[in-house]
């Protein structure tokens, strides 16, 4: 029974003669509610009882791929994006499946009227394309576009000021090589622990449910509706945001042009980054994403725009040389890069030390044969109200599921020589790409690697947390540090970094997709064959879009410009801190990184120790870290996200529930897929013709008074 059910069960026993002080009447009613509400939930296959399941063969559809293609490169564009100017990015699971639901469902209807319809569309070929497009997309966040791949750079590496300790510019080429090299060896890491992931262990898969459930839900009758409706919101605000984004353009002729340069709190907030650039992507981020994390990254844009940075600038001179400039890690610049890398290795040390802690105690639970819940063994960021114990007895569900999920075996020897052979090759294959990169270094990543990709996938089905970055940090240090400044430490450490992020990225994504296979009558072949073959699209397609963004935006990477891409910067400079120490550091940046590593740590401490009605609200460090370096304007941006989300809760909370992720998926897709247009037109040198500028009244009369004179 839903939560808005049960209050219209209370107001119906109220008004139907039962008082305050016949709570055990009521109680007893409302639990007989619940017990209906437990048989409906544990019926959800007799609804699909009489469809038949379709082979694992016939769950994987030409039609299937040919949506997912398109889809993948629409999400890679998105995440591209994303990636390429703040680095937050949602989760676009219910989109995708939203999306491929939308597009199939036309097609076989189109068939259907015309006679040609030969396999009507199912939940299990849905779950096919949700899988594949998150795998193919997924590869434009792993592949380190925005991160470790791109921080190679010369571009990067003349802004840090090691330029000297070597670089790898991007091409198309090797970009590609590395991802085929690299992303398919944590599919086969995990395949021989996807019964023991998914029905021995239980594991809740937060992300992975969710999906199921969203698609169970699409092929009833009355979820068809309710997707109709949310693809014609998602549609209309699709085209709402990719018209915004074109009518922008217009007026972006010029350096520090247009709409996303507008002083919204006057020119002196503007200097210091307080501004609303008007961005529909980030007003739909902030839709999507939980308040706490909004309020977070304003917060963090507070502290350090609005108070640190200002008071260290005074100190120019003294702790730093006053004549180099802005974007120097020699100035200004090396705090606000250094300072957010210490926050987020102090975060990322906590959350790695609890998520293991939590696996290897839920493990033990586990391996023990207890009946414990996994929702009392895992840490989670709020309560799973729908959490339930082992139990030996299972539902008609778990029976058909479990029985469907083991019906279409992968053999182990498959994924065990499947993973030798890839791991063979790429060790052979990497150090001709990265000299510096020795076999050596990479036999040893490989040889661990299973253990971290079981890890980072069972903590993942415990708290919905993936730590691959986390893992990829600590490639970072541990081959950089081994390869040593004189040997390339900084560039082995940055691909030893794509290595590992790759395998323990995709392992995860795979368990995640075993369980929405589990939840929905997926055969695990068709599975892991999307998977593969999303993957591989991502190998292709991501490489294209960065690509087709380097190419078009000659200031891609650079601090001011539309794409900064900010954590390039900030993993070149935990490269760079790993081979050289902290001896490069300005005065007194090192005391300030010390202080807020621990005050990460110490903040993460204290939220997990409040109980869940108060730590709620602890802002989160990682997501303070973030504007840092980049600053506090697409923090307001997700705040009036927030701010428009919170009053439609109030106004209407069903609409709001029902259309929310729809309006946002909506914003972030128009304004994300306008990136492929203007990027066309900027490589064919077309122009905007307007430049919007905003001039301080003095400084306008200067101008005035100049071409005054001058005509």
């Amino acid at each position: 029974m839903r939560k808005g059910d049960r209050q219209i069960v209370e107001h119906e026993l109220q008004e139907t003669g039962f008082s305050p002080e016949s709570e055990k009447a009521k109680n007893k009613y409302v639990e007989e509610e619940d017990e209906d509400e437990e048989e409906e939930d544990e019926s959800v296959e007799k609804i699909f009882e009489s469809r038949e399941v379709p082979s694992w063969k016939k769950q994987l559809t030409l039609r299937a791929f040919v949506v997912s293609f398109f889809l993948s490169i629409l999400f890679s564009f998105i995440v591209m994006k994303l990636n390429l100017t703040t680095g937050i990015i949602p989760s676009l699971n219910v989109s995708a499946g939203l999306l491929g639901f939308f597009f199939v469902k036309t097609w076989t209807k189109m068939l259907h009227r015309s006679g040609f319809l030969k396999q009507p569309f199912t939940r299990q070929e849905n779950t096919v394309i949700q899988t594949c497009v998150v795998a193919s997309s997924g590869i434009a966040f792993s592949g380190g576009f925005g991160t470790y791949l791109f921080g190679m750079s010369e571009r990067i590496a003349n802004q840090s000021g090691d330029a000297y300790r070597g670089v790898k510019n991007p091409s198309l080429g090797w970009i590609m090589g590395f991802l085929f090299v690299v992303s398919f060896l944590g599919l086969f890491s995990v395949v021989p622990l996807r019964k023991i992931m998914v029905i021995d262990f239980k594991l809740t898969y937060p992300s992975g449910t969710a999906t199921a459930h969203l698609i169970n839900s699409f092929h009833t009758p009355q979820g068809v509706k309710l997707a109709k409706k949310q693809v014609r919101v998602l549609g209309k605000f699709f085209s709402i945001s990719f018209l915004w984004s074109f009518f922008q353009w217009f007026f972006t002729g010029g350096e520090n042009c247009g709409f996303s340069n507008f002083p919204t709190f006057g020119l002196k907030a503007y200097q210091y980054k307080f501004y609303f650039d008007f961005s529909a992507t980030y007003v739909g981020v902030g839709m999507i994403c939980p308040y706490i994390i909004n309020i977070s990254v304003l917060l963090g844009g507070i502290l350090s725009w609005g108070i640190m940075w200002p008071l260290i600038e005074t100190k120019k001179g003294d702790w730093f040389p006053d004549n180099v400039p802005s974007s120097s890690m020699h100035g200004l610049q090396a705090y606000k890069v250094f300072i957010a890398v210490a926050i987020i290795l102090g975060d990322g040390l906590y959350n790695f030390c609890k998520v293991l802690s939590r696996t290897l105690s839920g493990l033990f639970v586990q391996l023990r044969g207890t009946t414990t819940s996994i929702s009392r063994t895992s840490f989670t960021l709020e309560e799973d109200p729908h959490a339930s114990p082992l139990s030996p007895k299972q539902s008609y569900d778990d029976q058909r599921r479990t029985r469907f999920f083991l019906k279409d075996q992968i053999p182990t020897w498959f994924a065990v020589g499947g993973y030798i052979i890839i791991a063979a090759t790429s060790t052979a294959i990497l150090p001709h790409m990265f000299h510096q990169l020795r076999w050596y270094y990479i036999l040893v990543i490989y040889i661990c690697a299973p253990v971290l990709a079981f890890c980072n996938a069972y903590g993942a089905g415990l708290t919905d947390w993936s730590l691959a970055s986390t893992y990829g940090k600590l490639a970072i240090f541990t081959i950089g540090a081994w390869a040593g400044s004189e040997h390339g430490g900084m560039l082995a450490g940055l691909a030893a970094c794509g290595v590992m992020m790759n395998i323990v990225s995709t392992a995860s994504d795979l368990t995640q997709d075993f369980k929405t296979g589990y939840l929905t009558l997926s055969s695990p072949k068709s599975m892991f064959v999307s998977q593969v073959i999303g993957t591989a699209m991502g190998c292709v397609v991501s490489p294209c879009v960065f690509w087709l963004f380097y190419k078009a935006f000659d200031d891609l990477g650079l601090p001011n410009s539309e794409y900064p891409a900010p954590f390039a910067t900030v993993y070149r400079s935990m490269a760079k801190l790993g081979v050289e120490g902290v001896s490069s550091l300005p005065r007194e940046c090192l005391v300030l990184c010390y202080a807020f590593f621990s005050v990460a740590i110490l903040v993460n401490i204290v939220k997990d120790s409040l109980k869940s009605k108060w730590g709620r609200f602890i802002p989160l460090p990682m997501a303070m870290a973030i504007p840092f370096f980049l600053g506090p304007y697409f923090a307001i941006d997700m705040c009036v996200g927030s701010l428009i989300l919170f009053i439609w809760e109030r106004v209407d909370a069903a609409k709001a529930e029902a259309f929310g992720t729809a309006v946002a998926s909506g914003l972030i897709c128009g304004d994300g897929i306008w990136s492929l247009p203007s990027s066309v037109l900027a490589i064919a040198g077309v122009n905007p013709p307007v430049c919007m500028k905003f001039l301080s009244a003095a400084t306008n009369s200067k101008v005035d008074n100049f071409l005054s004179r001058s005509s």
